[in-house]
């Protein structure tokens, strides 16, 4: 048995489990959208997926924390929107037994259901054993019909131990090139659904999203960039989210002329893993906002155990270990090891500028 092995395994199946959840509520036209106190939208599979999420791993795990993105307190006060939510958890089963065996069975009442979602309330921090959980990274893109992750990490001691995302309007296809209109109307059909995983010190992987077990993985890898100007570069499409200006003016430093993909979650991450992609730039539009370390913990090893490196703007590494929030950093520059310094440097040198 590996280090991490059931970790993996209960991660890879939960995550797994939690995207046919979404799935089911991508192709609805009434996702039943809330907005949360800081104006961004949560979804019913949000909730479910969390639900089902945070279950399997109390039911393996059960001292482990979690750091969830989202709480029940409204659907404890709407009741219909609650039971929407628990029609669903209800419905969603992985067709194998002996993998539901695995994630600790169905979640048997609407309590359990509730109490499941406000598990997440872990402050996080540098000690013991804490998931991060994002169920659906990339709202604005699973209610638009582009791209979104359900993403999940294990922090040892502030370190990322596993990571998992669940992308299910992605290429199986690892060589599949990324297209410029990756992140608008996608489907989940035949030949989309990948999950992509990493243990630290033991690679990455891809193997297809299915409704069962586990199926097949192959090892991944970032791409060598044998010329930078024919990089390709992969960024937020929410210009709220990250500086689309200081982005354009690096990828003009850098010589890349070709249009830069735009999708949403941390499909980025997994893009530019599998050499879909190469380089992922996040960088801030404001002096205070804070990175959610559920937005990159599990990404951030997957790329790295894939031949990448991920830092901040300055070069620092992403320190997930100060809490809900990635507050000792600024931004995220990820890129094949062998370049990232080199773009490191541009993305200083433009943003020295402002």
């Amino acid at each position: 048995m590996s280090t991490y092995s059931k970790e993996l395994e209960v991660a890879e199946l939960a995550v797994q489990r939690a995207t046919l959840l979404t799935k089911k509520v991508f192709h609805e036209k009434a996702k039943g959208t809330l907005s949360k106190d800081d104006k961004s939208p949560v979804t019913i599979g949000d909730f479910g997926a969390q639900a089902l999420i945070i279950h399997a791993i109390k039911q393996n795990f059960p001292d482990d924390e979690v750091v969830g993105e989202e709480e029940a307190s409204s659907l404890r006060d709407d009741h219909k929107l609650r039971d929407q939510i628990w029609a669903l958890v209800e419905s969603t089963r992985l067709a194998d037994p002996s993998a539901e065996k695995i994630i600790g069975g169905p979640i048997p009442t609407v309590d359990a259901m509730l109490d499941a979602i406000d598990a997440g309330n872990s402050a996080g921090g540098s000690k013991g054993r804490i998931w991060a959980l994002d169920p659906i990274d990339g709202t604005k893109g699973f209610l638009r019909g582009g791209q979104y992750a359900v993403c999940l990490a294990l922090m040892v001691d502030g370190d990322v131990k596993v990571g998992v995302l669940g992308c299910p309007n992605l290429p199986v296809d690892d060589s599949a090139p990324l297209s410029a209109d990756v992140g608008v109307d996608q489907t989940d059909s035949d030949g989309k659904g990948v999950l992509f995983s990493a243990v630290a010190g033991q690679g990455a992987t891809s193997r297809p999203l299915g409704t069962a077990g586990l199926g097949q993985s192959q090892p991944i890898h970032m791409k060598p960039v044998k010329d930078i100007s024919q990089a390709t570069f992969c960024e937020s499409v929410e210009a709220g989210h990250s500086s689309h200006g200081d982005q354009s003016a690096i990828a003009s430093k850098l010589g890349i002329t070709k249009q830069s993909v735009r999708m949403d979650s941390q499909a980025k991450y997994g893009s530019i893993a599998r050499g879909a992609g190469d380089i992922y730039l996040r960088l801030p539009v404001s002096a205070t906002y804070q990175e959610k370390i559920w937005d990159h913990a599990a990404g951030d090893l997957i790329v790295r155990e894939a031949g990448g490196q991920v830092t901040d703007s300055l070069g620092r590494r992403l320190d997930f270990s100060k809490g809900r929030t990635l507050a000792e950093n600024r931004g995220v520059v990820a890129a094949p090891a062998a370049v990232h310094g080199h773009v490191l440097e541009v993305v200083k040198e433009v943003l020295a500028k402002k």
